[in-house]
């Protein structure tokens, strides 16, 4: 009997991080949550459009994405800028370090969502891309859509 393909449903995603960064390589980590904040990621209360991710002493970190409190957390409910560590293997956060290191390198969360019950988060290594790399990609996604309009007709 084989497996369903769970259909891919993302409680949030960096669309920005594609167009302003080069995503060489990506990695799927889990993410250290409170209570209160799992039942918000869960309610897709995040944002990760402004977030990114440090190498601090062996860990990942994940800085500058905003968690809405939980509207019954009551005490519980935690700052909802706060630090959160990245559940990776040592091997790929030797990789991260050693990839953040470069000039112009910077590492992205790309999507969250939920997979057998835990709150896991897609992230990129990204290389800023110039202004005329963008302006490239605007111009190859305008004729893609010109073709599939025209073979629609």
């Amino acid at each position: 009997m084989a497996k369903k393909k769970q259909n891919e449903q993302y409680l949030a995603q960096n669309r920005k991080a594609r167009f302003n960064y080069a995503i060489s390589e990506t990695f799927e980590a889990g993410i250290s949550l409170t209570g209160t904040e799992i039942k918000s990621v869960r309610a897709s209360q995040i944002t990760i459009s402004d977030g990114f991710i440090t190498i601090h002493d062996g860990n990942a970190l994940l800085t500058n994405v905003h968690i809405a409190s939980y509207a019954q957390g009551n005490q519980f409910n935690v700052d909802p800028l706060r630090t959160r560590q990245l559940l990776l293997h040592k091997r790929e956060i030797a990789t991260l370090a050693k990839a953040a290191q470069e000039q112009g390198v910077t590492i992205v969360p790309l999507k969250v969502y939920l997979k057998h019950g835990f709150a896991k988060i897609l992230i990129g290594i990204g290389r800023g891309k110039k202004k005329y790399d963008k302006r490239t990609d605007i111009k190859k996604r305008d004729q893609d859509r010109e073709l599939a309009r025209r073979f629609k007709n």
